[in-house]
């Protein structure tokens, strides 16, 4: 297996690092996180006018979920669109489905705007039914096409099975405004585009404390730098760890799990013969797609354990099998693990915690849209004044309950995934 903690580390090449935060600094704005929802903030803070803005990365910039997740574009978020129905209402629960949609254009336009080379593969995705039951499908098919203003496209089990290689699947709806793309090499790209825009980054700067300094802010970093701002925002998912205690409170940090084959070469046909990438219809669902040189990128699991590379390859290796037999005896190049941020309300907490201090996390294994919305949320917010935000509102800083959390998301895991097993074992013994 390769010695690179993952594919998309290996593949993006080598840049020069920034250099960490040093001395006594003062900015307009400091964004603590260089994932996804850091770069769109700060982007879009730039897009404004809004100068003097600092980025501040504990590690790398995309060093955590953004950039090695399974690089899929597409609408929607962790909370299922019914359950925002049931919630919200008609127009709210529109309202932010349209936002996250809108999201993948966004992204789609920059890639474009910016130059940003990153494997832009626009051949939608597949909502894969592991199911018999064609309801499955149906249902959600007109809750979209009813409710949220959006079309998805019906495939056949015939047809599919053309296009993938495998009789697991019983039919599939396919969004077609979706794509997938290598994230790091997005993320890079919004970097440099928030840099000619005027903004700063600084590389292996964690915040060890944020504290009240007059009217506003001083984030002090492990290396000794101190910068103030009269705004901070907080863009940490999964590694915020423990720097607000009260925004670390609300969400647990899950992991889940990616592996990338060798090249297939002409194997490739034998498995897949569609430009979309792929997820399926249970909950704790595989996700796939094709990479341009061949290679299988396969992800999948939700867990409370960081496993090490092995491990996540002998998990993903034997789901793998059950869909695609014929790939049996292929080497895997990368497997790793990465941790996102879950809150209890499976939606993103976006929004003003203090005055001054912003929020954006708890993406969950849905984070490149929303984070992207979540960017121009903020932006729009910390530069114009514009209330949008408060569309997330009823899904602020729920406790996760730590430790106990922990125990709680395993066992709804093995709960919901049970389910799943038992509904496929009525359908036919086991499929």
């Amino acid at each position: 297996m390769s010695a690179f903690p993952d594919h998309y580390r290996r593949s993006a090449g080598t840049i020069s690092a920034r250099p960490p935060a040093a001395g006594t600094l003062d900015a307009a704005c400091v964004v603590v996180g260089g994932g996804f929802a850091g770069l769109n903030t700060a982007l879009g803070l730039a897009e404004r006018g809004f100068r003097d803005v600092v980025l501040l990365e504990a590690e790398t910039l995309a060093h955590g979920a953004s950039g090695r997740n399974g690089g899929f574009v597409f609408a929607g978020y962790s909370r299922g669109e019914a359950a925002l129905l049931a919630e919200l209402g008609p127009e709210h629960a529109r309202r932010l489905y349209r936002r996250s949609r809108d999201a993948v254009g966004l992204i789609r336009a920059r890639t474009l705007r910016h130059g940003i080379d990153c494997e832009r593969v626009d051949g939608g995705v597949l909502w894969a039914n592991w199911f018999r039951d064609p309801a499955v499908l149906e249902s959600r098919r007109r809750l979209l096409q009813q409710h949220f203003d959006t079309e998805w496209l019906p495939v056949g089990g015939e047809e599919l099975r053309a296009r993938l290689k495998t009789t697991r699947y019983s039919g599939a709806l396919l969004e077609p405004d979706a794509f997938h793309f290598h994230p790091l090499k997005y993320a890079r790209g919004l970097a440099a585009a928030f840099e000619a825009a005027g903004g700063r980054i600084h590389e292996h700067s964690p915040v060890r404390r944020l504290r009240r300094e007059g009217s506003g802010w001083c984030a002090e970093t492990a290396g000794g730098a101190r910068l103030r701002a009269g705004t901070v925002v907080l863009a940490c998912g999964g590694y915020l760890a423990g720097l607000v205690p009260k925004v670390d409170a609300a969400v647990l940090p899950i992991a889940t799990y990616v592996m990338v084959t060798e090249p297939l070469g002409a194997r490739a046909a034998e498995v897949i013969a569609t430009p979309a990438a792929v997820y399926d219809t249970r909950f704790a669902f595989d996700y796939y797609r094709l990479l341009p040189d061949t290679r299988l990128l396969w992800g999948g699991r939700i867990s409370v354990r960081d496993r090490p590379a092995h491990e996540v390859e002998r998990l993903l290796r034997r789901d793998l099998l059950r869909v695609f037999p014929q790939l049996g005896g292929v080497r895997i190049d990368c497997a790793w693990s990465g941790l996102m941020s879950y809150a209890r309300h499976e939606m993103p907490q976006i929004g003003p915690i203090e005055p001054g201090l912003w929020v954006a996390q708890a993406f969950g294994g849905h984070g490149v849209a929303p984070t992207t919305a979540a960017g121009e949320l903020l932006a729009a917010a910390i530069a114009e004044g514009d209330p949008a935000w408060q569309d997330h509102s009823p899904y602020g800083l729920a406790s996760a309950i730590k430790p106990f959390g922990f125990a709680g998301a395993q066992a709804t895991y093995w709960w919901l995934q049970a389910k799943d097993v038992w509904k496929g074992w009525r359908e036919g013994g086991g499929r």
